[in-house]
């Protein structure tokens, strides 16, 4: 028998290295190892002999097993080199193809917030991302909104499992960590994607992007907004635009103020975007509220500030003439084609 099983060692040693395929490497393996295979079969006879060659038959073929797993295992590993290496050698890209531009284009969303950043930072403002997970605290409280307050009733929260941690409903959750955080005076927008539990047609999205502005320093007041806001509108529409503001309700600035500004299709005279009015409603935005200033560790007699936030996928439609919310979220790459 130990003759026996040198044989089925030697040929199986010499049989392994030149098989070039893997599936075939494992079928060959499976008649010497598996569970009816040649080497398995002669364990089995083990049994039937005496004590002493029992020990020295059952060593050898242990060994053998051994001997042929190791083989095996180096002859897969080196077919999966030999793969590997055929593939580089043939499957070769050629770099120097100019790059086709028919892959895609950049999203309008992320096109028109490039523009505003852009704007932005030439007035020296610094940009921070929105969290779009935070807490109940900086989504509301920090901002003057606190739990009995009716303005929670505005935004149909997203709430998350455990202690009062929700997907930010507006990017002013932003505004106490930077405060608190950052060094006086204070000049930041923060872009980010926001969360509202609507239902989703033209004009409602629970997800989309906001825009908030802050501005922290001595003496500011609403001229220094006015000009802030017809600075980044006349630059994301190429043109000069007019800016006009009516009283309105946020909690987290007093006073507050509705900003409209002049149709850039019509200039001013009327037409279907503007719905022939000559002003497009924009958005909300005021000095901010000494509660809110507070909550930041910031004493409202030494600082003022003024703060706005927008949707900026109203924005973009405005611009671009785009009639449906939806169309943001389309995989269709002919939509973006179009920017």
């Amino acid at each position: 028998m130990i003759n026996q099983l040198n044989q089925l060692e030697q040929q199986a040693l010499s049989t392994i290295p030149n098989i070039e395929i893997e599936s075939s490497l494992i079928e060959y393996k499976n008649t010497l190892l598996g569970k009816s295979g040649e080497l398995t079969v002669i364990l089995k006879w083990l049994k039937d002999l005496s004590g002493e060659d029992r020990g020295i038959v059952g060593k050898r073929a242990n060994e053998i097993r051994d001997s042929l797993t190791l083989a095996f295992e180096n002859q897969k590993d080196s077919i999966k080199r030999s793969v590997i290496e055929s593939r580089m050698s043939n499957e070769k890209e050629d770099v120097t193809i100019p790059f086709s531009q028919n892959s895609g284009n950049i999203h309008p969303i992320t096109k028109v917030q490039q523009e505003i950043e852009d704007t932005f930072r030439r007035m020296g403002f610094d940009i921070f991302e929105s969290m779009q997970m935070t807490t109940e605290y900086l989504n509301f409280d920090a901002v003057n909104i606190p739990k009995t307050h009716p303005a929670r009733d505005m935004q149909d929260t997203f709430w998350l499992e455990g202690n009062g941690n929700v997907l930010a409903t507006q990017t002013s959750c932003m505004q106490n960590l930077i405060m608190k955080h950052e060094k006086l005076p204070i000049r930041a927008i923060i872009p980010g994607r926001v969360f509202r539990n609507e239902d989703v047609d033209a004009t409602h999205d629970n997800t989309f992007y906001q825009v908030e502005g802050i501005v922290i320093d001595k003496n500011i007041g609403m001229g220094h907004l006015k000009f802030t806001i017809k600075t980044m509108l006349s630059d994301v529409f190429g043109k000069e635009v007019s800016i006009r503001m009516r009283p309105g309700y946020f909690p987290f600035v007093e006073p507050g103020v509705e900003i409209d500004f002049s149709c850039p299709f019509c200039d001013g005279n009327g037409c279907k975007i503007c719905k022939g009015s000559g002003w497009i409603e924009f958005m909300g935005a005021g000095l901010i509220h000494p509660n809110v200033l507070k909550e930041g560790w910031l004493d409202p007699e030494v600082y003022s500030w003024f703060a706005f936030g927008f949707g900026l996928n109203r924005l973009v439609m405005i611009k671009y003439g785009i009639p449906d919310l939806r169309y943001f979220m389309n995989p269709d790459i002919r939509f973006l084609k179009q920017f």
